[in-house]
C-alpha cells in the first residue's frame, strides 16, 4: 500500500480535515441516537481455552453466555502472534508487512502514520470513544484518537510473601527494575480487586455509568491484561482446576517430525525472564503443569470480570442497543510443541477467540460460524453495523453478512498471518502452509505444510511427500496472490 500521510489520506478516504479529527474535544457530527453503542473486550494472551470452544472442563460461564447472546466464530485469526502488532493491525485494519507491524514494539501512529484507528472514525461519526485497559500495547499510541486520554491501571503484579521476598532479593542484589520479577504463576487468597485487571474493571463500570448518562453512542474498548504472564489470579480460580486429570500436559509435548529447525527453534524468551524458568532449556514437569493450571485460572478470573462487566451493562439498560465485541489478540502454547508463549505461525498461535453479539431482529442469538475470518474484518464490521462510512484504506472484509447467516461457510478461502523471520502463513478450510524466504523475497528457503484433516494439532509435516504435491502448490499460489483475503471462485 501506499505511504498515505494523515492529510492525504483524509482527503482521499472523503473525511473532513476538522478541528473534530484532531482535537479530541471537538464534536465531528451530531450522532443518530438510534445508533448502536459498542462494548469492545479484548483480552491478552487469550487462546479458544474456553468451554464454548469444546474445552469442557474450562469454567467461562460468562463468555459463554455471551455467545449464546450472538455468534461465535469458530475459525477466526489474528495476522500476527503478539500483542502489539497484533493489536495495531487489528485497530488499523491493515495487515502486516515486512516493514509494518514487527513486534510486541509495534506502535499504529508510527507504522501507519496518519491512518485513522477505529476510534477516530467512530468519534468522527458522532460517537464517545473511551478506552481503558490494555487495547493498543502502548497507551499512547495515537491517543488524539480516542475522546479521552486512554487509562490504564497500575500497582504491583505480585501480591504473596513468596514473590515479593524473591523480588525485594532481587533488588538487594541490583536486578534492572524493569526485569525484576516473580515466578511466573502466583496463587493468592486474595479480591478479584487485588490484581490490575480487578481495577481496570472497577474504572469501567464508573466509566460506563457516565457514557450510560451521555446523549451520545459511545465506543468503551476495555482491555483485560489476564490470562498474560505472570498467571497471577486470586485462589478461588485456582481451585476450580484442581480435579485430577484437568491440569496435565498437552498430547503433543514434542517438537512437529519432519519440520525444518526454524520452525522449531524458538526459545519462549519471555516466559524466561521469570523468576526460577530456566534461561534454557525445557521446563520440569512439576513447574509445566503449574503453568498451566495458572493459565486455566487466569482465564476464569478474567471471564468472571467479563461477567462484572457485562452484568452492569444490563443494569443501566443499554445491553438492548449494544453491540458487544470480544476477542483475544492473539493464541499461546501451553507446551504444545514442547513450547510455550506465542511468536510464531502455528495454527495454536493464530487462532483466536472472537464472539460478536449485535442487537436487533436481524442478527440470529446463540450461533456458531464455521467460516474463517480474520482481525482486519472487524473494523470495517463495526463501520456497517453503525451505518459509519468505511475509511478507504481498510484491508479486511465486513462480517455483517456472517452475523445475518451465521451458518455461511464460505466467506473466504483463507486467511493470513505472517511472524518476521519465520515466514508468511496462509490458514485454508483444510491446511496451514508457511513458507520462508531470503531477504530478497525471490527464494524459498523452507517450507512447512499441516494437513489439518488428519492433523489439526500440526504435528508433522508434509510438504515433501509426494502425495500432497498438488496441495503445497495451491497454497503457494494462494499465498504468492498477496497479503489479502482470497475469496473462493464462484
Amino acid at each position: 500500500m501506499q505511504h498515505l500521510t494523515r492529510r492525504t489520506f483524509l482527503q482521499t478516504s472523503g473525511l473532513a480535515l476538522t478541528a473534530a479529527s484532531i482535537c479530541p474535544t471537538v464534536s465531528a457530527a451530531k450522532a443518530d441516537p438510534a445508533q448502536p453503542n459498542i462494548l469492545m473486550i479484548a483480552v491478552d494472551d487469550l487462546r479458544p481455552q474456553i468451554h464454548a470452544w469444546e474445552k469442557k472442563f474450562m469454567k467461562t460461564p460468562n463468555i459463554d453466555a455471551l455467545c449464546k447472546r450472538g455468534v461465535r466464530f469458530e475459525r477466526a485469526y489474528c495476522q500476527i502472534a503478539v500483542c502489539g502488532a497484533s493489536r495495531a493491525s487489528l485497530l488499523t485494519g491493515l495487515r502486516p508487512t515486512r516493514k509494518r507491524f514487527l513486534s510486541y514494539l509495534s506502535r499504529a501512529d508510527k507504522d501507519a502514520k496518519g491512518i485513522p484507528m477505529i476510534p477516530a472514525t467512530l468519534k468522527a461519526a458522532g460517537y464517545t470513544c473511551v478506552a481503558n485497559g490494555k487495547i493498543s500495547h502502548h497507551l499512547d499510541d495515537n491517543e488524539a484518537q480516542w475522546s479521552q486520554p486512554p487509562w490504564r491501571s497500575t500497582g504491583p503484579n505480585w501480591v504473596t510473601k513468596e514473590n515479593l521476598d524473591i523480588m525485594a532479593e532481587g533488588r538487594k542484589n541490583g536486578v534492572n527494575p524493569k526485569k525484576n520479577r516473580g515466578r511466573a504463576y502466583e496463587c493468592a487468597d486474595v479480591p478479584d480487586s487485588a490484581y490490575r485487571d480487578g481495577k481496570t474493571l472497577a474504572r469501567s463500570i464508573d466509566d460506563l455509568r457516565k457514557l450510560a448518562k451521555a446523549d451520545k453512542p459511545f465506543f468503551f474498548a476495555t482491555g483485560f491484561v489476564k490470562p498474560h504472564l505472570p498467571f497471577n489470579a486470586p485462589k478461588k480460580y485456582w481451585d476450580m482446576y484442581t480435579e485430577a486429570g484437568i491440569v496435565k500436559l498437552p498430547d503433543n509435548y514434542y517438537k512437529p517430525k519432519n519440520t525444518p529447525a526454524r520452525y522449531t527453534r524458538y526459545g519462549w524468551h519471555e516466559m524466561r525472564s521469570y523468576a526460577e524458568i530456566p534461561k534454557r532449556g525445557p521446563v520440569d514437569r512439576k513447574t509445566a503443569l503449574k503453568l498451566i493450571h495458572g493459565y486455566y485460572a487466569c482465564v476464569s478470573y478474567t471471564d468472571a470480570l467479563i461477567g462484572k462487566l457485562l452484568a452492569e451493562l444490563k443494569t443501566l439498560g443499554l445491553d438492548d442497543n449494544t453491540i458487544v465485541l470480544l476477542w483475544g489478540d492473539h493464541g499461546w502454547k501451553l507446551g504444545e510443541h514442547a513450547m510455550w508463549c506465542k511468536h510464531t505461525n502455528y495454527e495454536i498461535d493464530c487462532h483466536v477467540p472472537l464472539v460478536i453479539a449485535a442487537p436487533g431482529k436481524d442478527f440470529p442469538k446463540g450461533t456458531s460460524c464455521p467460516s474463517l475470518v480474520e482481525f482486519v474484518d472487524i473494523y470495517p464490521t463495526l463501520c456497517d453495523l453503525t451505518g459509519t462510512k468505511k475509511p478507504k484504506h481498510l484491508q479486511g472484509d465486513s462480517l455483517v453478512g456472517l452475523l445475518k447467516k451465521p451458518a455461511t461457510a464460505d466467506f473466504k478461502k483463507a486467511a493470513f498471518s505472517r511472524w518476521p523471520g519465520l515466514g508468511e502463513s496462509v490458514k485454508t478450510d483444510r491446511y496451514r502452509y508457511t513458507e520462508y524466504r531470503g531477504k530478497s523475497g525471490e527464494s524459498i528457503i523452507d517450507m512447512v505444510l499441516f494437513d489439518h484433516k488428519t492433523d489439526l494439532a500440526e504435528n508433522q509435516n508434509v510438504a515433501n511427500k509426494p502425495e500432497y504435491a498438488d496441495a503445497l502448490k495451491e497454497m503457494q499460489a494462494i499465498l504468492k496472490a498477496g497479503y489479502q483475503a482470497v475469496r473462493p471462485k464462484k
